[in-house]
């Protein structure tokens, strides 16, 4: 019994694996730049949805003591002139979520505020009202500009990280890779229109140090490897190294994955956007590591990275 135990039950893919994965070098590459750069227009046209973190304006969460009509009290706070006003299900029928855009002054969302409250009162009776957020335009700004300058320090020292760990070819892969994981993220945040609010840039941020740690397991192996096969090309180098370290690399981004499942599938709209945006992540960032970061490094350090090949003493001719 301890003998069995001793032992994985069970791995993801075989010891002896030996994919070639560098014979889709060139094609990961192009299918990479296609996704990002078609993300990158999607970000713009039709653009993200921001929350109101981002955006401003107000929330009023709401409960009815049955099941709301969606149309009565839509119709009911569109006619209080406030602007473009929005009203959804959030998590059960007698629950909704109510929007307004940004008012003038800290007078007029209070207005708003008992307006559309005596006008829920009037609709349907016993209505409560549950919690009122309000973002003005220079705070959702600032916020919006402190996620973007966040995104840009991330990424800064995972390179600067790297870098100095590693060679150069490993640093500029790294970065390369890792703002193409990020856009490719926005592009499914505009794809799907899901939020991009406070939440959404964290899952983002979490996504950037689960990339770099990914691609810091396979460097660190192709570094082993420079080291102990002097004399195998670096393509072979690099498609042994990633077939090494494969079972770690998909353990580690399954486990991640399944821990953010019941999220997505159960945490409901405060926790759905960041769920599903770290499991679209975390695909991304396994398939990065493979198809964008390991060929960078094949391409740049195809001289540099065997230099010490000439080195090596030749046997004499007899």
């Amino acid at each position: 019994m301890f003998r069995l135990l001793a032992r994985p039950l069970f791995r993801l893919v075989p010891d002896n694996t030996r994919i070639q994965f560098m014979r889709g070098a060139v094609l990961g590459l192009i299918v990479s730049a296609v996704l990002s750069t078609a993300s990158v227009i999607l970000a713009f046209y039709p653009g993200l949805e921001r929350g109101i973190d981002f955006k401003g304006g107000i929330i009023m969460e709401v409960r009815t003591p049955q099941a709301a009509d969606l149309g009565r009290v839509r119709g009911a706070v569109s006619a209080l002139n406030l602007g473009d006003v929005g009203v959804q299900e959030f998590g059960s029928p007698d629950q909704l979520l109510v929007r307004l855009p940004v008012q003038a002054d800290e007078a007029g969302t209070q207005r708003a505020v008992n307006a559309v409250r005596a006008a829920l009162e009037a609709t349907t009776p016993g209505t409560r009202i549950l919690r009122v957020e309000a973002v003005g335009n220079r705070v959702s700004a600032e916020l919006f500009r402190g996620g973007m300058i966040a995104l840009g320090i991330s990424l800064i020292a995972m390179l600067l990280y790297i870098w100095f760990r590693f060679e150069w070819q490993f640093g500029i892969a790294a970065i390369i890779t890792l703002i193409l994981d990020a856009t490719k993220t926005v592009g499914f945040l505009a794809l799907t229109q899901i939020e991009f609010n406070l939440q959404t840039v964290a899952a983002i941020l979490t996504i950037i140090g689960f990339s770099a740690n990914d691609k810091v397991v396979v460097f660190d192996r192709m570094r082993e490897n420079l080291r102990k096969y002097k004399q195998m090309p670096l393509r072979e180098l690099v498609d042994l190294s990633i077939n090494e370290t494969l079972n770690r690399s998909l353990g580690t981004s399954m486990t991640l994955f399944l821990s953010a499942v019941p999220l997505a599938l159960f945490g409901g709209d405060a926790l759905g956007g960041f769920a599903w945006t770290m499991l679209f992540g975390i695909v991304i960032s396994a398939s990065s590591s493979v198809f964008i970061a390991a060929p960078i490094v094949l391409f740049t350090g195809a001289k540099s990275l065997r230099r010490e090949t000439a080195a090596v003493p030749q046997a004499a001719a007899p």
